[in-house]
Formats: structure tokens, sequence, C-alpha cells
């Protein structure tokens, strides 16, 4: 019998750790690929793509001969050398190889370069070869802050007392209603694709009090808009207990607070690569539903056309005026039209036509929707009903009402619109790392 040890399992080497740690100029082995050649005559300069960064490399001497001839963009190799001071590289140091050994070596060019500061076709071509574009420093950039908003969502509220729960993505009843879902035959049974975790968050606040949860979530909307997909990550959270719906707004804007710290301090080379402007969320500013409709056609001279929600464009407008009144790239819009928000959305006791809910703005673009819920078994029911639902299709979800549940709110955050907008994009599809709509089911 053989043992594996723990001890194989040792991580890849990263710069920024070694940055960090080294302080001497011991040999370092490394591995990666190959992402651009210089030739300079006896000797090449090697920029090697590691996981965190890129760094160059230095190929002469004996070492240039042996591997320089069977060496192209995109081989994999592994490689010995010592790092040292060269204030005109990449991070001011370079490796000088010692040994190299080729793992790996392409079968086939690349469809397009991948080594410049943009990528050269068009974005549907892009897409066909997403692997590949991924290479890029630019798109690598995009998703390792990405991650990193993931990363410091979770932290952030495990110290605010949250458990991070898991829901499923087969359903029997949709939660948003509509006809924008993805129905499917679950073993004769009548099933669909997860609209959200609404449902399911709201019942564990029953169990932990609060709640999150990093999922997919699936829209089956017949649209091709810059703003919209079809498969989604949706960072959501729900709070047992709150006072009100702005304790939602305060949570959020904590998190947020947190994640654009985090990103100052963890990935200020891929913030700089994309020339990102992170914003400031001391503080949100907030504005009624209505008294921000009525804002837009005062100050743009606009008519208004749907009284009950918003459109595209009055999204940007109202985000215009907050940030040139008060400077914020946010804005929480509250109280929106008990007409177009879902069933258990709760209604204002002071005005039941509007809804304890909100939506984020930010930088001209909706990217949360939330609010508190109804609690009582018998008012949840009553809305069912009021808005021509059959509450016998909500079983699962009405037992933990009729068994009590505490005063709760949540909300979902969309990934890909958050750092749609922070990235400065005007395509949503560039910051899902594999963008499902409704003509792409590959790669």
């Amino acid at each position: 019998m053989e043992y594996i040890e723990r001890e194989k399992a040792r991580p890849a080497f990263c710069l920024k750790d070694y940055l960090i740690q080294s302080g001497g100029s011991d040999p370092v082995t490394l591995h990666g690929a190959i992402h651009r050649i210089r030739d300079m005559g006896h000797f090449s300069f090697l920029l090697v793509r590691l996981p965190d960064t890129i760094i160059q490399c230095v190929l002469e001497g004996q070492a240039y001969e042996k591997h320089r001839p069977h060496l192209h963009e995109e081989c994999c190799v592994r490689l010995t050398g010592v790092i040292s001071a060269e204030e005109r590289a990449p991070h001011g140091l370079e490796c000088h190889i010692q040994d190299m050994v080729v793992l790996s070596s392409p079968a086939a060019p690349l469809p397009f370069p991948v080594n410049r500061h943009k990528i050269g076709p068009a974005l549907e071509t892009e897409l066909g070869y997403r692997p590949i574009a991924l290479r890029n420093s630019d798109r690598r950039a995009r998703f390792r802050v990405q991650a990193g908003i993931v990363q410091q969502f979770r932290n952030f509220l495990q110290t605010q007392g949250f458990t991070e729960i898991r829901s499923p993505k087969l359903q029997s009843a949709s939660a948003e209603g509509g006809a924008n879902v993805f129905s499917l035959d679950y073993f004769g049974k009548k099933a669909y694709l997860a609209q959200s975790p609404q449902f399911y968050k709201q019942m564990m606040v029953g169990v932990y009090e609060r709640v999150f949860e990093v999922g997919s979530v699936f829209r089956a909307e017949r649209h091709q808009t810059a703003r919209h997909l079809n498969e989604y990550v949706s960072l959501d959270f729900e709070m047992g207990y709150i006072d009100d719906f702005t304790d939602l707004c305060a949570m959020e804007t904590a998190m947020l607070a947190s994640v654009f710290d985090y990103l100052r301090q963890s990935f200020a080379e891929e913030i700089q690569t994309l020339k990102v402007s992170l914003p400031s969320v001391d503080r949100i500013p907030s504005i009624r539903f209505v008294e921000a409709k009525e804002l837009v056609a005062r100050t743009y001279n606009r008519k208004i056309k749907d009284p009950h929600d918003l459109e595209p464009e009055e999204e940007r407008l109202i985000s215009d005026v907050i940030k040139r009144q008060t400077g914020s790239d946010f804005v929480f819009v509250t109280h929106y039209p008990a007409s177009k928000r879902p069933f258990y959305a709760m209604n204002d006791p002071e005005n039941p036509k509007l809804t304890l809910s909100f939506d984020l703005l930010f930088r001209g673009l909706e990217i949360t929707t939330g609010g508190q819920r109804i609690h009582d078994y018998d008012e949840q029911v009553a809305k069912m009903v009021d808005k021509g639902l059959a509450p016998e299709d909500f079983k699962s979800y009405l037992m933990a009402h009729r068994h009590g549940m505490p005063p709760h709110g949540g909300l979902g955050i969309g990934l890909e619109r958050l750092c749609m907008k922070l990235f400065g994009d005007s395509q949503i599809r560039l910051s899902s790392m594999f963008p499902r709509d409704m003509g792409r089911l590959d790669p």
C-alpha cells in the first residue's frame, strides 16, 4: 500500500507572495505559459504567464541554444531561475533562466493574439473562442477582480453573522411569477430552473436568521440587450428580525464599502490594468420612486411614460442627477409600486399601493433589487390571491409562514451588472466568463 502525503499539496508560484516574503536571491522554480517571445539575437525575453501576473524571463547562454528552437507562444513550461531587480521589467523584476522543461506545445496557432492590451476580433468571435480570449491580460484581470468581489462578499457577511446556504436550482414553483422561467420535465412532473433563491433564503431565515448565497439564476427572457443575460450570478442575502427595509440598505452599503476597500488592497495590479475607478460608498443617497420619476421629468423636461416602473434611460438620468447633486455613484430608489413588485413584497402600511422595496442604481444601471418581505401567513396568502395566484401552488414556501417567521427582508445583486459598470463596459457579456444569451450555449 502507498500513501499520498499532504506535503505534496504545494501552491503554485505566486509573484505577489514572492515580493512579500523573499529577501534573497535563491533560485525559484515556477511554471506557466509563454505569453510572448521577444528575440534579441543571442538571447530572448520570455514573458511567462503565471496565475497572478506575467513575469519577464531571460533565456540566454546554453539554455537559449537548447530551448529556443522549440519554443512558441503558449508553450507550457517549468523553469528554474534567479529573480533579480530590473527596473525596466514589469514589477521591477526579471527571472534569469537556469533550466527549463517544455511541458507541452500548442498544436495550432492562436486564432487571434492574446498578448496585446486589446483583443482584435469582434465580440461574437471572441466569445466563440472564450477559453483562449480569457488568457489576455485584460480579460484575466476582469475575472480576478470578479472573484475578489465574491470572496469579500462572503468574508464580510460571515463577520456579520450570516450563514452561507445552497438552494436547489431545480424547483417546483417559480419565485418571481410570469412567463420568464425555463420549464422542464422532472420525471413526469413539471419543474423550473430557479429564477432566484428567493423562497429558500426566506425559509432559512427561520433557521439561521441571516443567510446568504452565491449562485447562478436563470431567466427565460427573450431579449438581446447589452444589460441582460439568461444565466447570471446572483449575490443574495436575507436578514431576519429587521426593523424595516433600511436595515437591508445599510447592510449592503457596508458590504460594498468592504468589497471596494478589499479590491484596493488586494487587486491593485488588476485595477491599474483595467483603469478602474473604484467608487466611495461610505454612505449612499436614497430617493423615493415617485420623487425620482418627477426629478428626471423636471430636470430633463421629459414626460413620464410608465408611472409604475423605471425605464433604462430614467435609471441613467437619475444616476446622473444624483451624481451631480451628491457625488455618489450609487443611489437607492425606494417604495416601488406594488403592481410591479412580486407577491412576497410587503406593502407600505401608509400607502398600500406602494411597497417597502428598493433598487440600487450604480452608474446608471439597476444592480440590486430588494425589500422587506411579508412574514405573516394570512397576509401572504391574501396578497397571493389578490395577484391571481393559487396558494396551493406554493405549499412548501407557505409552510414556513404557517409555522412562524420573523420580520425579514433581503436583496439580490447581479454580479455581472456590478462588474459591467465597475469596468465601464457597454456590454454585459464581457463581464460573464461564459455568457449565456438567446443565441449562445457554447463554449
